[in-house]
């Protein structure tokens, strides 16, 4: 997109991490609970329940979806609204729409990725996102630097390739690959939603949202937003290694925990930790190594790469963080203590993250430099909002550790058993005949 053009390049920025980062956080909680749902209920055996949890997680997805729709319908005055500089928030309004379809293909996805993960069905997933990746690649090299099609050569591939994704996975479902979890359809879907929707947990997207916008409002907002994309990008990038450790973490330990086998639990949290924080410091060292090239792959601008290299040791910090942070994270889901998760998200970014970054970036905002020093002045801009999102995932990662610490897994195995064996229905007896009613043979 940076390639197209600069504006473009911000609009999409806006779009992707106001209004999508939005949604985004909201389809990632509601995913969460139900993984640790289906992860439980595999561990102890249920399996018949994973099928109904994966439909529920449709259901309420889909209620979503289709609520935040006019949000991008309507992207160029809610942007304006916003206070964004107008011209990126019109060429916002085109880039939008396309993102709809996304945002339905995204939450379908990410159900039936909760359901197959729960069941350790990765190689699957690996397999369908591999094949995603590379028509995704190639369309959009051809519709964009062949036929110069622009931003709608990057929409249609994208939407293309998450619509792969979905179809591989229900062909994957439907036609036999999971005959112990998928019975069709059934109306005991519909049931007890509500206890699926309290183990939403919150996610830090929307602190991405914030920091777009308190971008946007300094002068030359177009330089840096771009900049700040390219750095949420690569974080993207990252996020994505570390949102499989999230998923591999949760799911092994709502299965240990079903199964009553807290000492594979804690072996599987000692691992994924050692794991995690050795790829977080080599994808550390290999972003400060590449640094000075990095930006050149999404911009020609000269002034776009100056302002991401004095971003770029925030960046590298925020890289070795987040690969901590989501492992904690999926330790907490797994044990379905989402909302202690989501109280310490709250803290942690929007009440130490977001004021303190509002402070160091305000001084800008409104031209007071932030001191002197030496004779020289301080004005942290951007660097001062990124700064306020370490100081919050650094909060978070500490307060998240001490829990986990000294968290009874003894007793979580207790309430992990009581949890699936009232969800849905009160006895084993009456949920099996229910559950043959309703049924519905795809």
């Amino acid at each position: 997109m940076g390639h197209i053009g600069s504006t473009h390049l911000a609009a999409y920025a806006l779009v992707f991490t106001v209004l999508f980062g939005f949604v985004l956080g909201i389809q990632l909680g509601m995913v969460g609970g139900v993984g640790t749902l289906c992860g439980q209920a595999y561990g102890t055996k249920q399996y018949e329940k994973l099928g109904i949890y994966l439909q529920q997680s449709c259901i309420i997805l889909l209620v979503v979806c289709v609520l935040v729709t006019p949000m991008f319908v309507f992207a160029a005055p809610v942007l304006k609204a916003l206070g964004q500089d107008h011209n990126i928030a019109d060429m916002a309004g085109d880039v939008a729409p396309w993102f709809i379809a996304v945002v339905f293909l995204y939450g379908a996805m990410y159900g039936c990725n909760a359901y197959l993960q729960s069941q350790s069905k990765n190689f699957v997933l690996s397999c369908y996102a591999i094949v995603s990746l590379l028509v995704h690649v190639l369309l959009s090299w051809f519709l964009v630097v062949k036929l110069e099609f622009g931003v709608s050569g990057v929409m249609s591939s994208t939407c293309l390739a998450f619509l792969i994704m979905n179809l591989g996975q229900l062909l994957y479902m439907v036609v036999g690959g999971c005959r112990e979890t998928w019975r069709g359809f059934t109306a005991l879907a519909f049931r007890d939603l509500e206890a699926t929707v309290k183990l939403v947990v919150s996610i830090e997207f929307c602190y991405n949202l914030i920091l777009i916008l308190l971008t946007g409002k300094m002068e030359n907002a177009e330089v840096a937003i771009d900049a700040l994309s390219i750095c949420l990008i690569i974080t993207g990038w990252t996020t994505v290694v570390s949102g499989g450790f999230l998923s591999a973490v949760s799911v092994r330990v709502s299965n240990e925990l079903g199964r009553k086998d807290t000492i594979a639990a804690k072996f599987s949290i000692v691992t994924t930790l050692v794991m995690s924080v050795s790829i977080g410091a080599v994808l550390m060292l290999v972003f400060l190594m590449f640094k000075e090239n990095v930006a050149y792959l999404f911009t020609k601008s000269e002034q776009v790469a100056e302002a991401f290299a004095r971003l770029s040791p925030l960046v590298a910090v925020y890289v070795l963080l987040n690969n901590v942070q989501p492992f904690l994270t999926g330790v907490a889901s797994g044990a379905a203590q989402q909302g202690i998760v989501a109280f310490v998200n709250l803290g942690s970014y929007y009440l130490v993250g977001v004021p303190l970054g509002v402070l160091l970036g305000s001084y800008y905002l409104v031209g007071v430099p932030l001191g002197v020093l030496l004779g020289y002045v301080f004005n942290l801009q951007v660097e001062g909002v990124w700064t306020g999102m370490i100081i919050g995932i650094g909060v978070q990662t500490i307060i998240l550790a001490f829990l986990i610490s000294t968290t009874d897994w003894d007793k979580q195995v207790i309430l992990a058993q009581r949890r699936i064996s009232s969800r849905l229905v009160g006895d084993k007896t009456t949920y099996h005949s229910s559950y043959n009613d309703h049924v519905t043979a795809v």
